[in-house]
């Protein structure tokens, strides 16, 4: 007993408000400068060994909450998480992308935009789902890809998922800061600070910093009067919702959809790809999952019934802006509310930028849960120092966590304009959604020890060919959105790939409580598509997402690796002492 009770004894008596060196870098590489030494001389070995590995359901499940050292409250029920859907998804993306993206992509086709992404989205939902019943962890995508893919590309994955996370929250506290300015009848940078830097003009947005510190500091104190303050608030917005549903097509006019596809097929495509940030609130609801009190059923009920809704609300909102005024004099800052005033309803304006601000608000209230719990997990696994994975005794919110997610989200909000955050935005969460459906793939078709090595060669083989060939279809599309001859090559190619593993390959995993349908028809298009989105968009995201991805990796090799094998061989070790302890005990 003496070694684990004296270990729970020391935990009982630390306090969670400490911020000791064991707390962020307790692993042995990190010990002294010697040990950090032969750490970095070991880099090729530790990096395939990483490569390699697997966690596993049992783990992720249970062993890596005990680092946590105080577990999150199970409180919340379906209720709680349909309307968690619809407070972290509707507000980000309806009011504040798709005015922008009418205005400057799609045009009136702005519809055909969200009608394309919210395929693609729900697609996504369907295999997020399905993890989060069977493996019901805060650490949502991140714990789902460590298992099935391992710990680089779970890695890879984590840093998008900080990334998409800090980000998001950015773009909707700064759009939160001009429709406030325009509910005080204000232009909507009049509340920014003017700057003159050396390479522009930058406006800071101190509101901003304002509104995310406050949807903290709720967050962090319950998640279920958090829950609570979001029914009330996502109720209100949804009243201002129907009211601009019905309002404006009252005040339609059908010649403003004419020329209905003013950028033809490829504006359609880019808008999507940008508005597609609308939907991306969803994967917050799937790492609440551990705080659920049932989540083989409450899981299903939340995500898909939330956002089955939302689609139709997404289409016919957008819809009703494209009829109410003419896509080339809406307001990218504040579409609806000037769209209103253009038709007569002066009025109105203030009732939709309340409500828009209602939605922006829940939006960030439900992130700063969910990306806290995102963000504990990543620390629990020591891809971040654990001291941010602690939870805390009497509130069981896990606060370092979010703090680390405000703090950092407020600095960028400060400085960083909404279109620059959206175009990053969208390349992080349309990557993060392929990893998922290919990951769901692995589960079905591939387990550890049961699959023959010829089955999972076959698997690699036909994912490889789904993958290039819908990159291919999405690079055909940018170079040559007219053409079809390359799509008589890539598409077949894609069909072929799916195909394989429908006929070749049997599944090894039956979800125990809910499945994604028609696998691997579904994760194969969520794979297609989310990367045929990724293609549509302009090539100054992909090089903002690629130095975002390349300091990634300098972290991971210089910290991530060495602090991930430590913990695995140290847990491996005491494995080991528990088997031989038990021997012992039973030859006695």
């Amino acid at each position: 007993m003496s070694c684990t009770g004296q270990q729970v004894d020391e935990l009982q008596q630390r306090t969670y408000w400490r911020w000791s060196k064991a707390d962020f870098l307790p692993e042995e590489s990190f010990q002294n400068w010697s040990t950090y030494r032969s750490a970095l001389s070991q880099i090729c070995f530790r990096f395939k060994d990483r490569l390699i590995s697997r966690s596993d359901d049992a783990n992720e499940i249970a062993e890596l909450r005990k680092r946590s050292e105080n577990d999150m409250k199970r409180c919340l029920s379906w209720w709680d998480l349909t309307w968690f859907g619809f407070g972290s998804v509707i507000g980000a993306g309806i009011f504040v992308l798709t005015g922008q993206e009418a205005h400057n992509h799609a045009g009136p086709a702005i519809v055909l935009s969200y009608v394309a992404s919210g395929i693609s989205a729900m697609l996504s939902v369907f295999c997020y789902t399905e993890f989060a019943v069977e493996i019901p962890v805060a650490g949502g995508s991140f714990a789902y890809l460590r298992i099935e893919l391992g710990d680089f590309a779970a890695f890879i994955t984590a840093g998008n998922i900080l990334l998409e996370s800090i980000v998001g929250s950015a773009a909707v506290a700064r759009a939160w800061t001009s429709y406030f300015t325009t509910l005080l009848n204000r232009e909507p940078n009049s509340l920014r600070i003017l700057t003159n830097m050396s390479k522009g003009i930058i406006l800071l947005d101190p509101i901003a910093v304002a509104i995310l510190s406050i949807s903290a500091t709720i967050a962090m104190i319950s998640t279920k009067k958090t829950s609570q303050l979001n029914w009330i608030a996502t109720a209100l917005n949804t009243v201002v919702i129907l009211f601009v549903i019905i309002a404006g097509f009252s005040h339609a006019n059908p010649s403003n959809l004419t020329p209905f596809l003013p950028k033809g097929a490829k504006g359609i495509f880019q808008a999507a790809a940008i508005v597609y940030f609308a939907y991306g609130g969803f994967d917050n609801i799937a790492t609440m999952a551990e705080e659920t009190k049932n989540p083989s059923r409450d899981v299903p009920l939340g995500l898909l019934g939330s956002m089955s809704i939302i689609s139709v609300i997404y289409c016919l909102m957008a819809l009703s802006l494209s009829m109410m005024q003419k896509y080339t004099e809406i307001d990218p800052n504040a579409a609806y509310p000037m769209a209103f005033q253009s038709v007569g309803m002066k009025w109105a304006k203030y009732l939709v930028a309340l409500g828009a601000l209602k939605g922006m608000t829940t939006v960030l209230l439900v992130g700063a849960l969910g990306q806290a719990r995102y963000t504990t997990h990543i620390a629990r696994a020591h891809m971040i120092p654990p001291w941010f994975a602690l939870v805390h005794p009497k509130t069981g919110t896990p606060i370092y966590a979010t703090l680390l997610m405000t703090i950092s989200s407020g600095i960028i909000a400060f400085f960083s304009s909404l279109d620059v955050l959206a175009s990053l935005l969208s390349v992080s969460t349309l990557f993060i959604f392929m990893m998922m459906a290919v990951a769901l793939l692995v589960r079905r078709y591939y387990v550890r020890d049961v699959t023959p090595g010829i089955n999972l060669l076959k698997l690699v083989i036909f994912l490889m060919i789904i993958i290039a060939s819908s990159m291919g279809t999405s690079a055909y599309w940018r170079l040559s959105p007219n053409g079809w001859v390359g799509y008589a090559v890539t598409i077949p190619l894609w069909f072929l790939g799916t195909t394989g593993i429908s006929l070749f390959l049997p599944q090894q995993r039956t979800p125990k409580f809910w499945g994604v349908p028609l696998v691997p028809w579904f994760p194969s298009l969520s794979i297609a598509t989310n990367i045929f989105l990724m293609g549509s968009l302009e090539p100054h995201a992909f090089i903002r997402f690629g130095i975002c991805t390349v300091v990634m990796l300098v972290y991971y090799i210089l910290v991530g690796l060495h602090a991930t094998y430590d913990m695995a061989h140290q847990q491996q070790k005491l494995e080991a002492l528990k088997v031989k302890n038990e021997d012992e005990g039973e030859k006695a």
